[in-house]
């Protein structure tokens, strides 16, 4: 059952792409890129990777990602990635427990809870699609300790307006 989270800002170091929906593995592969780099500086992240999707085309064809670690301050690691936060506020939580295909499902019923509960998601509709101050995927789950995908769990996480 989702619930409402209030979550802190996050700074991370981010991977951004515009891809087809068949294209985001090639983005969520740079969390391992992200998290290699901080490691090859001794660091680790500051907690659960996530993606985090930005826009979502309307013609439903694209997206624009990214892919993202926290970290506990800002760092280079080249020109490829940059730093951010993600913003504070009041969230819509849910908690998927399963392979990653399930994640659709997952997202449509959360999605429909938020309509039933007639809460107000913080993105906009433009002309290029909808536009989401921070709607995440949080992968809970390290597949190098668990490598079975169906006890995986993995945090939608949803920003409400203010």
């Amino acid at each position: 059952m989702p619930s409402i989270v209030d979550r802190n800002e996050q700074r991370y170091v981010g991977y951004r792409a515009t891809v087809a929906f068949d294209g985001m593995a090639e983005v969520a592969h740079r969390i391992a890129a992200i998290i290699g780099a901080l490691a090859e500086r001794g660091l680790q992240p500051a907690c659960a990777p996530f993606l985090r999707y930005r826009v979502l085309g309307t013609d439903m064809q694209t997206v624009t990602v990214e892919a993202g670690v926290p970290v506990a301050e800002p760092i280079d690691l080249g020109a490829d990635y940059f730093n951010a936060a993600l913003p504070a506020g009041k969230y819509a939580q849910a908690t998927h427990h399963g392979s990653p295909d399930g994640l659709f499902a997952a997202t449509a019923d959360l999605l429909a809870w938020g309509e039933k509960e007639e809460v107000r998601w913080d993105r906009t509709v433009e002309a290029d699609g909808e536009h989401w101050a921070a709607r995440l995927e949080i992968y809970r789950t390290n597949p190098q300790v668990e490598p079975d995908p169906a006890n995986w769990d993995t945090d939608l996480c949803f920003r409400l307006a203010d």
